[in-house]
């Protein structure tokens, strides 16, 4: 007999961003995908190609996602086709696709003697970004026909890059007990290993950073971590929390099954639990469908003109809820489920995507501060080199990438608004400009101080040259006659004052901070005569 609380099918898609250290330390732009796009034979990734460059591709579906952005959020997403001569300085998409389609289906033992769960795989995605050092894993996952309790634990352990504790059984804490990739033939590629308790301690010991499961880390192949053991030209660095994003699709056979408990757990992404029990207090989730839940096209009665779906957007979780006997609902073209993959999917990305960069834009200024030693020329010119390309890329990420605002369309625009009040993005936005800000000021004040010691030190030296140059003006008032020498002895005469006029100079620059400090004391009316020689004094006593 069918559970009451039924999911005929699900899709969820899992968003994980990394950040990929740069290939060249002198370049600003870092291109990885070019390096990721060679053909070679541990290589599964290839490029997608763009539907929007080809007449015969491009469906009206393609046509319904583009006209749901604003026109900056287009060129974004689709960069601006002018024939066939596309700059990427800023005609062409800054967004490039890698996939991979050797994995078919994730076998998933969601605890200790369970039955395997199938989930077959969509989509296995790699999104890089033009002069932002970061990848999005975008992993597109189907189930059909499976209890709500079934796909909520699917949703709640499956997308865990390493576990937070271990259980009593070994079982890595919130995570599968087991998760094998698998290939069309169903033979396994590769197999997790969260209960693996020694290798997870090794590597934070050593290495003071998480390490990911075995299978994720095959998943992002030939991709290795940057601190890892294995040899690889593109090396990433973690940047989330050991649970992906996710979005979910859900068509259920009667939503009006669902306990408000039921839309607070799949919100927040609970583990799924008996009954009406909340999962926090009354008190806590008192403002739930105010700051949750979006319910425009949210109804229990029996309005044909409505959707009846619900929107549950928290951040690092969207669930679109709605009933599967609509038909509009599971269409996967214009109806919701093709909003869902296309549109819902790009304002979820663009909203991570934001929030990846500004993460990765607060690490890598971290690191460079981090290296800074103020004493070592060597640390400086590495520091003002790091600054400035910092600075050149959160320009270009301000003014090419930064969106407040997507679309017109009140849907994806309040959606889109939700999402970003849950991830906060505007304070992280703004702590990393300052952040840029107070290094940039730092830079203008080094360069500041350094031109006025210049300054100083080309003021004493001149002060110091005024007497040589009145001496030796006076000199050449024909005072000795040496006009009817021979050329060679005026040529050594000329030799001998140039060379001592030189060291006078440079002798006079290497103790020009002390000699400053002598000019002081005699403009100060206050030194005695007495006190200002013995600073004369102190050139020569070091």
């Amino acid at each position: 007999m069918r559970a009451e609380k039924h999911v005929r099918h699900m899709r969820q898609i899992l968003l994980w961003p990394v950040y990929l250290l740069p290939l060249d330390e002198d370049a600003p732009i870092q291109d990885h995908w070019e390096h990721l796009a060679r053909p070679s034979p541990g290589n599964p990734w290839s490029e997608v190609d763009d539907e929007f460059g080809d007449p015969n591709e491009f469906q009206e579906r393609h046509y319904n996602e583009f006209a749901t952005f604003l026109p900056p959020v287009q060129r974004f997403l689709y960069g601006q086709g002018i024939g066939h001569a596309v700059k990427r300085a800023y005609g062409e998409s800054p967004i490039r696709v890698m996939r991979r389609k050797d994995i078919s289906k994730a076998r998933v033992v969601l605890e200790k003697g369970d039955e395997p769960v199938i989930l077959d795989i969509v989509h296995c995605d790699l999104y890089f970004f033009f002069d932002i050092d970061i990848v999005i894993l975008a992993l597109e996952v189907a189930l059909d026909d499976a209890p709500l309790d079934l796909a909520q634990k699917v949703l709640f352990r499956f997308g865990r890059a390493y576990p937070a504790y271990w259980e009593g059984d070994g079982c890595g804490g919130h995570c599968p007990w087991k998760v094998e990739w698998l290939d069309d033939g169903g033979r396994v590629l590769a197999a997790s290993d969260y209960e693996n308790k020694e290798k997870f301690l090794t590597y934070v010991s050593k290495h003071r950073a998480a390490c990911v499961a075995s299978h994720w880390e095959y998943l992002f192949s030939p991709l290795v971590l940057y601190h890892s053991d294995k040899p690889g030209l593109l090396r990433y660095r973690q940047l989330e929390y050991y649970r992906m994003p996710y979005m979910v699709f859900l068509g259920l056979e009667d939503p009006n099954a669902l306990t408000r408990a039921d839309h607070i757990r799949l919100a927040l992404s609970n583990e799924p639990a008996g009954g009406a029990e909340l999962p926090y207090s009354e008190d806590y989730l008192g403002d739930f469908e105010e700051r949750y839940c979006y319910d425009r096209y949210f109804n229990t009665g029996t309005s044909e003109r409505l959707t009846g779906s619900r929107f549950l957007a928290a951040g690092n979780t969207l669930a679109v809820l709605g009933d599967s006997n609509d038909a509009f609902f599971l269409n996967p073209h214009g109806g919701m489920l093709g909003r869902f993959r296309h549109q819902h999917f790009l304002m979820f990305l663009i909203a991570h995507f934001q929030k990846a960069a500004l993460r990765m834009f607060s690490d890598r200024l971290v690191a460079a501060v981090s290296r800074l030693d103020v004493t070592d020329e060597r640390t400086n010119r590495i520091f003002k080199r790091d600054t400035r390309h910092a600075l050149e890329n959160f320009l270009r990420f301000a003014h090419r990438y930064w969106f407040l605002e997507i679309s017109n369309q009140a849907q994806t625009r309040e959606l889109f608004a939700m999402i970003r009040e849950h991830l906060n993005l505007d304070a992280l936005y703004a702590e990393v400009r300052e952040e840029l800000q107070d290094m940039g000021n730092f830079l203008d004040v080094e360069a500041m101080r350094k031109q006025n010691d210049t300054v100083v030190r080309l003021t004493v030296v001149t002060t110091f040259g005024l007497i040589g140059t009145v001496v030796t003006g006076f000199l050449g008032m024909n005072l000795i006659s040496w006009a009817d020498e021979p050329a060679w002895w005026r040529a050594g005469v000329f030799a001998c004052v140039f060379v001592f006029a030189a060291a006078l100079t440079l002798y006079t620059v290497t103790k020009s901070r002390r000699l400053s400090d002598f000019l002081d004391a005699l403009s100060d009316d206050g030194t005695s005569w007495k006190e200002a020689f013995r600073i004369l004094g102190r050139v020569w006593r070091g």
